[in-house]
């Protein structure tokens, strides 16, 4: 219906046009909003206003010449302008009966847009560090990305979901070491574990795995590990020189076996993230290597255009990127004094990697705490010779877990986090990831474990899916009655359908693909969640007030068409955000 209005703005504007009153070059923005009174209609447009200026009249009077441009259509009842010159189109009641057998004729394709227009996007993601299991802060980064990715795939861009794996530094180096520490435990080796490295059972578990296949090949004996070692935090020495020195006598001591060790711990970890997110609904074309960077040189030649560019200089034997002249707080080192390039090196070297890709825009999903990362990162993108404005960086906030009023321990004694895993096998996929993307990704929000597993009305996952399951339930007892759905005879006689909760769901439906496309290009899923609580809410109202099944045919099979187009809705919208729609509850 408003891609109709649109089109019927559009050909007036063309009239124009040609008329004289607007230059044929001219492009016009059209901007069609649903009104919030029905007596200015159901649409309304400020086009008057906005053409105003390029056409050299005043807005009423350009009002009046786009209304009498407009071509006739059995959609529109009526067209009024109001005020300064906004335009209001009162739509045909007669109309919306056209949505039903829109969305059925549709099918899973009703909702879907081409506004994209196959635009490249890459949509990058989680990229949480391989040194763990996912915890449930990375679950919402995870929710939240795949939605972004699949509403944008869904309203025409060609997208390409990727997550950057920090498969290269010094946290690798330690999770490399903790790995080693405990493996040589594993062959009675007797030491104290450093109070940096990293201390999660899942350490002991790769320790194990590599000493079932490696045996002793890599043991050394403790006194060889901790001779002249500086002290540790507890022995009242510096815990980072500790773990740095460790770093160092393993890579010493196993020589070219250090890599073994090092990659045994990165495969276990990276492949256990993959099956977390696989089972989690969410996929990617591409896992991305930082380390690929350094082999094929990308961090050197990323350098060697910043310097080229004149923005790089030397100062107390580092190299220093000149960010501050690009909007950033102050300047960035990208080569330590010892030789060493640093992770932001890597960072710019991975962006203009993206840039060369040939993306239209690039969309990064970090964690709220990497805020102040972004003007380092579209200063060096602005050094590359890019448009800064390609690079659109969502931030997500942490989730707080919550059991009723009781806030949820969210590490153990060790340091680790709740895993998405567990909360996955406490509340299902389900509810997370519907919880995950109910509000806006820079908020907090607090997740309600007790409410996620609910079966009640106040439970909103459940309250939607349970729609769903309540139109499958019509449907089967259509059936145990004995009696045969007859669509064609339902869309016949849809005029029928005048009870005020049936008025409101066909114009909740018609607003279905507005919805998706704002969600789309808003990177805002909680948008669709908002849809459909609102569908849901007025579908049991619907449910609860009028019977479906009632004996004459006619009114009937009208009913059943429109319940079923609500159920295909709601089906088109959880797909989206990989959430079931069960067909019993």
């Amino acid at each position: 219906m408003k891609q109709k209005l649109e089109a019927l703005l559009q050909q007036a504007v063309t009239a124009l046009k040609t008329q004289g009153i607007l230059e044929n070059d001219f492009i016009a923005q059209i901007n069609l909003e649903r009104t919030r009174d029905a007596q200015h209609g159901d649409f309304a447009t400020n086009l008057a206003m906005l053409l105003a200026k390029p056409a050299k009249l005043n807005p009423r009077q350009l009002a009046e010449k786009i209304v009498a441009a407009l071509l006739s259509d059995a959609l529109i009842s009526k067209v009024d302008i109001a005020g300064p010159g906004f335009i209001n189109f009162f739509i045909n009641p007669d109309s919306q009966f056209q949505i039903v057998k829109q969305v059925l004729d549709a099918g899973a394709e009703f909702g879907l847009s081409q506004i994209g227009a196959g635009k490249r996007v890459q949509v990058e993601f989680v990229s949480a560090n391989p040194t763990g299991p996912l915890h449930v802060g990375h679950g919402r980064g995870a929710a939240y990305g795949s939605a972004v990715a699949d509403l944008l795939a869904a309203a025409g861009f060609q997208v390409e979901r990727e997550y950057y794996v920090n498969d290269a530094g010094r946290q690798m180096d330690i999770l490399a070491t903790s790995v080693w520490l405990r493996y040589l435990e594993a062959c009675d080796e007797v030491l104290p574990f450093p109070s940096n490295g990293y201390r999660g059972e899942y350490v002991r578990d790769i320790s194990a795995n590599l000493h079932k296949k490696a045996g002793d090949t890599y043991r050394r004996a403790a006194a060889q590990v901790m001779a002249d070692l500086p002290a540790d935090e507890p022995q009242g020495g510096d815990k980072e020189k500790h773990i740095d020195a460790l770093i160092d006598r393993a890579k010493t001591l196993l020589g070219a076996a250090y890599k073994e060790v090092f990659q045994a711990g990165l495969d276990e970890i990276l492949d256990d993230i993959k099956d977390d997110l696989a089972e989690f609904g969410v996929s990617y074309q591409q896992w991305f290597s930082e380390r690929s960077l350094m082999d094929d040189h990308s961090v050197e030649q990323a350098l060697q255009r910043l310097d080229a560019a004149g923005y790089l200089y030397q100062q107390e034997g580092a190299t220093w990127f000149a960010s501050s002249r690009l909007g950033d707080e102050k300047d960035r080192v990208v080569v330590r004094d010892n030789g060493q390039t640093t992770y932001f090196a890597s960072d710019i070297a991975y962006h203009m990697h993206k840039l060369d890709r040939g993306f239209d825009q690039i969309v990064n999903i970090w964690g709220a705490d990497h805020h102040g990362y972004i003007p380092r990162v579209k200063a060096a993108m602005q050094a590359l010779g890019a448009d800064e404005s390609k690079l659109k960086v969502l931030l997500v906030q942490f989730a707080i877990l919550y059991r009723g009023d009781e806030k949820v321990q969210m590490s153990t004694r060790s340091g680790e986090f709740v895993t998405l895993r567990q909360l996955r096998n406490e509340v299902g996929r389900d509810a997370c990831r519907f919880f995950y993307v109910m509000r806006k990704s820079e908020q907090h929000m607090d997740f309600d474990l007790k409410l996620a597993t609910s079966r009640s009305n106040e439970n909103p996952v459940y309250y939607v899916q349970y729609a769903h399951a309540r139109v499958c339930s019509v449907l089967r007892q259509l059936d145990e009655k004995g009696r045969q759905r007859n669509p064609h005879l339902g869309m016949e006689h849809l005029n029928l359908l005048t009870e005020e909760q049936e008025t409101a769901l066909l114009t909740t439906l018609s607003k279905y693909p507005e919805a998706l496309e704002r969600a789309a290009v808003n990177y805002e899923p909680h948008q669709l969640i908002h849809y459909l609580r609102e569908l849901a809410n007025q579908f049991h109202s619907y449910y609860n007030a009028h019977q479906f099944l009632v004996d004459d045919d006619e009114l009937c099979n009208a009913r059943i068409n429109l319940i079923c187009a609500v159920k295909q809705v709601l089906v088109n919208a959880l797909s989206l955000l990989k959430i079931n729609a069960p067909e019993a509850m």
